[in-house]
């Protein structure tokens, strides 16, 4: 089991600078995010200051992009790095991609499995294996010239990471991603019952082993040594949860442990701006069932004890490597340290 880091909202000057101190630390990749920033040039600025880690998207907007856009940058990433990116894409919600990219997001899953394809196959022109010729359900490439192609490159295999929560989509992943960006709202039953059975069902149905899926999964984490610090992440977590369960494609992580009507209270009290409700509606049982406690000398322990046999890659969703502010007071501690050493030797 490997353990990596996620950022979100840094800068790219702080990309830089803190990169090198995640891979000091032992961690095995860092992803970056899309929210205020852009996660590719984070990866490029990442590339350049270190020289072991993973580096990936966890994940990037596939649809406002083109795939020959994202083919592009993602060839660029895979030669800079010398192989360490992986491409994480995600089909992000209706309202963002219509009423904030202007996009369109007709049919995700099955718009998401022909970008997969066509990056691949423009992949594949790019080192001179094929002529661009690709024509699938949504999207159609078939000009390449000389002057407009990424050229061969030494690392030409990228692997490609899909973000997913339903089955459908998880049995795509299965099918046609190299790996599954687990959504960082789920449960260990989610993964079990959910996750890695949709998963394997794709990868046999498409003749694949499902071994061979990458299941890289974001944990929600309440890690402290005093009442004070697990307090401040225990309300973080609650209002983390609230926030993707107030969400109605997030409904099946509560359903599969009977919770039926959480999704839609918290989704009613969302729509009404009241934030009070909607951390009420998190108790206590569903906090310790979503995200991981310890202290930070049992981190590694516990989350062993949560992960173990389901995920291949644990990504420190948050507890202080989420974003630059706890990245500096929190993250770099020698409970992290040793949990970082701890987990790589699971």
């Amino acid at each position: 089991m490997k353990i990596d880091a996620m950022v979100s909202g840094a800068n790219l000057r702080d990309v830089q600078r803190l990169s090198p101190l995640f891979e000091q630390a032992g961690f095995d990749g860092i992803w970056f995010t899309e929210g205020g920033r852009t996660a590719y040039l984070s990866c490029a600025a990442a590339a350049l200051a270190t020289t072991r880690v993973t580096i990936g998207t966890g994940v990037a907007v596939a649809f406002p992009r083109s795939p020959m856009v994202t083919a592009q940058v993602a060839w660029e990433l895979a030669d800079a790095t010398e192989g360490r990116f992986v491409l994480g894409l995600g089909t992000q919600v209706r309202a963002h991609i219509e009423r904030r990219y202007s996009s369109a997001y007709e049919r995700p899953g099955p718009r998401l499995r022909d970008y997969i394809r066509s990056v691949r196959a423009i992949w594949r022109a790019f080192q001179g294996d094929d002529k661009l010729d690709y024509r699938g359900e949504f999207y159609n490439f078939t000009m390449l010239g000389d002057t407009w192609t990424g050229g061969p490159i030494a690392h030409p295999d990228i692997p490609i990471y899909a973000a997913a929560v339903r089955p459908w989509m998880l049995r795509m992943c299965g099918a046609e991603a190299d790996g599954v960006h687990v959504h960082p709202f789920h449960s260990r039953r989610y993964l079990d019952d959910v996750v890695r059975t949709s998963v394997d069902e794709g990868a046999r149905r498409a003749g694949r082993r499902p071994e061979s899926i990458t299941l890289a999964v974001p944990i929600m984490s309440v890690v402290g040594d005093s009442n004070e610090e697990l307090d401040r992440w225990r309300e973080r977590a609650r209002m983390q949860i609230a926030f993707y369960g107030s969400t109605r494609t997030y409904r099946g992580v509560f359903e599969v442990h009977g919770w039926h009507e959480t999704s839609e209270r918290l989704y009613e009290s969302q729509r009404s701006g009241d934030l009070a409700a909607m951390r009420a509606a998190v108790t206590d049982e569903m906090l310790a069932v979503y995200a991981v406690e310890s202290s930070w000398g049992e981190l590694a322990d516990a989350v062993i004890d949560r992960y173990h046999g389901a995920a291949d890659r644990v990504i420190m969703y948050f507890a202080g490597t989420s974003d630059v502010t706890c990245v500096n007071n929190a993250f770099m501690t020698d409970g992290m340290t040793a949990a970082v050493v701890l987990l790589s030797l699971s």
